[in-house]
């Protein structure tokens, strides 16, 4: 029997020394200006459009922010059975939702009916995490047999695949013409977007998981080997690297001279592009638990999820902590913000809705299953897809 959930505490504020609403339920219904400015907003900002979330995280800075508008309450429009769990996170463009499911298909769904426009069959053990990409009428995924595939938007016909030496759970970046994605093959590839042929690959130290940034003509990547790698672009060179001492699934979040990702030594930091170097770190004192989730990055602040059943809200410029969410299990899915609010998912089920300056809870809604996914906000709605294999279209 669905029972409308309690609100969750709210724990405000912690020193920088440190470092360290309504509600919906399955039946009834089935994200300092200041601060900003000093910190800068990326040039790619100014490309997300309100109608599009073209890849993981929004945009190729990937942090994690939309134009788009969309109320507190939200309600539910449409639900798709893909009938496989959902941990690739959708993509939306041009009136269509893309989206992988682990039992081996790209979906492509009409955006306003949610009816299925066609299935693109990959072979193996199907799509894990890797979000797909959408540009100049192809769509880009990875899976779980090392490949990357280049679809055609519109009638979903193979347009190229290529093959990796591992598994690809790093969501592709379309950047000058080039697709950019990780391999667990320990290298970082860059293709012609338009042939699928070779451009250049970077071999690594361990596997990449994590999904590449893009600012300035650089691809930022974070990665197993404890590293922050800054890549030119154009031909594979590294421009600089940043140690993190630390194992990394988490992807980077640029914004300015910054980025901002977590680790698994239970850390979030901050890192200056222009300096090299970590400018902060944020441990909570208590809880030591991985950061799994990517950042989202807006009005001065960072958002992330943990392992600790926490999302966190941290100052940008300083990393102390402005407030912290409780939820009821681990957060891996990724923050989105629009409209002063945030938006993520819970392995407790639920999609909650928070406010971006407080943490204060706006409004949840319970799935009924794990949501690691992370929601996709274009058009007015939101797109997230659950692990009993629902994908869901709020409005």
């Amino acid at each position: 029997m669905d029972r409308p959930l309690q609100p969750a505490p709210v724990r405000r504020g912690r020193g920088a020394g440190a470092v360290p609403g309504g509600v919906l339920t399955r039946r009834t219904a089935i994200a300092a200006a200041l601060v900003a400015a000093f910190l800068g907003f990326p040039p790619h900002a100014a490309a997300q459009t309100a109608d599009a979330w073209r890849q993981f995280r929004g945009s190729p800075t990937l942090t994690g922010v939309s134009p788009t508008p969309l109320p507190a309450e939200l309600k539910v429009a449409w639900t798709f059975e893909a009938g496989e769990s959902i941990e690739s996170s959708a993509a939306i463009a041009d009136g269509a939702v893309y989206v992988g499911r682990m039992g081996g298909e790209l979906l492509a769904l009409d955006l306003e009916t949610g009816k299925l426009r066609w299935r693109y069959p990959v072979e193996g053990e199907g799509i894990g995490e890797s979000s797909p990409s959408v540009a100049d009428g192809v769509v880009y995924v990875g899976d779980l047999k090392g490949n990357l595939h280049a679809v055609g938007a519109a009638d979903g016909k193979r347009v190229w695949v290529f093959k990796t030496g591992g598994e690809v759970k790093s969501s592709p970046v379309v950047a000058d013409g080039k697709v950019i994605v990780g391999s667990y093959d320990q290298h970082l590839y860059a293709l012609d977007a338009r042939t699928g042929r070779l451009a250049w690959k970077l071999e690594t130290e361990g596997p990449v998981h994590a999904t590449a940034a893009v600012a300035g003509g650089l691809t930022y990547v974070t990665g197993c080997d404890q590293r922050l790698r800054a890549v030119r672009i154009a031909d594979g060179k590294e421009a600089f690297e940043v140690s993190s001492d630390a194992y990394t699934g988490a992807s980077p979040a640029i914004v300015g001279d910054r980025a901002y990702f977590g680790t698994f030594e239970n850390e979030v930091l901050g890192v200056d592009l222009k300096a090299h170097r970590i400018v902060w770190r944020y441990e909570h004192p208590q809880r030591k638990f991985p950061f799994y989730s990517s950042a989202a990055v807006a009005d001065g602040k960072v958002v992330v999820g943990g392992r600790d059943k926490m999302v966190h809200g941290l100052d940008a410029a300083t990393g102390r902590e402005l407030w912290a969410f409780a939820t009821q299990g681990r957060v891996e899915s990724s923050p989105a913000i629009t409209s002063g609010r945030v938006y993520v998912g819970s392995s407790d089920s639920r999609l909650y809705v928070l406010d971006l300056a407080t943490g204060k809870p706006l409004w949840r809604f319970d799935a009924g299953a794990p949501l690691s996914a992370s929601p996709a906000l274009a058009a007015g709605r939101l797109v997230i897809g659950s692990q009993d294999g629902r994908l869901y279209c709020f409005r």
